[in-house]
């Protein structure tokens, strides 16, 4: 499951742990968050996150020719 990472804070939500402390259980995927969770770090909006990328898929858009 793809993780999520907070353009504010950087606070990452990872799925596999969901976000018990605010009733989001474990494997619940960032799309299926309710409307109205926010960051539990800094209470960004879901549109404030963005797809975390790692070095791996960052090397599938390499701009060397």
């Amino acid at each position: 499951m793809e993780k999520f990472i907070c353009t504010v804070c950087d606070y990452l939500y990872n799925p596999e742990d969901g976000d018990i402390d605010n009733d989001v259980e474990a494997g619940t995927p960032f799309d299926d968050l309710p409307e109205d969770w926010v960051c539990p770090e800094c209470g960004a909006d879901l549109e404030d996150f963005i797809p975390e990328y790692s070095e791996e898929d960052s090397e599938d858009f390499s701009l060397e020719d």
